[in-house]
């Protein structure tokens, strides 16, 4: 998507680890920005494991409310397993979105969710954590977007420096 804004909405998220994979996952599919509410996240962020120092390139900002100053383009989508959402492999992601995500042990406010232009769900048997989620919902959309970059350019670039596989055709 050539004019695309992906921002990642994080509501009161409780695990460092959660929020380190979700910051990996953000350099990994080029999100512009990730956003959070609550304490939690603060009081263990001295734990955080962000392997990649992501939040150097992305910022990670604390928000008093995940959906206050969005430019006027961008449409909220939350994603949750929520009765009544649609579900994401049906979905047609936005140019300009914020994909809301609930905490670990809890769910998206019914406030933020009908404040949503989108709420979609994972079509899983049982719950994936947060971190899962982002990157099945980040994944859905590259896999869906036409301007996919691909090949072996885009392979040596990504790949561990210990990893130095090829396939022999």
């Amino acid at each position: 998507m050539k004019n695309s804004h992906v921002t990642i909405g994080l509501s009161n998220p409780k695990s460092p680890t959660n929020v380190g994979a979700v910051m990996r996952a953000a350099g990994c599919y080029q999100v512009d920005d990730v956003r959070y509410t609550g304490e939690r996240y603060d009081r263990a962020a001295k734990f955080q494991t962000d392997t990649k120092k992501v939040a150097k390139k992305i910022p990670l900002t604390s928000v008093n409310c995940l959906l206050d100053d969005l430019p006027k383009d961008m449409k909220v989508v939350c994603v949750e397993l929520a009765e009544g959402a649609t579900s994401l492999p049906e979905f047609v992601h936005p140019e300009k979105a914020i994909y809301v995500f609930g905490p670990e042990d809890g769910s998206i406010t019914q406030q933020v969710a009908d404040r949503a232009d989108h709420v979609v769900y994972v079509p899983t048997v049982g719950c994936m954590n947060l971190a899962a989620t982002v990157n099945v919902l980040l994944y859905d959309r590259l896999a869906k977007s036409v301007d996919i970059v691909k090949g072996d350019e885009l392979i040596r670039s990504s790949r561990d420096n210990r990893n130095h596989l090829v396939v022999k055709k």
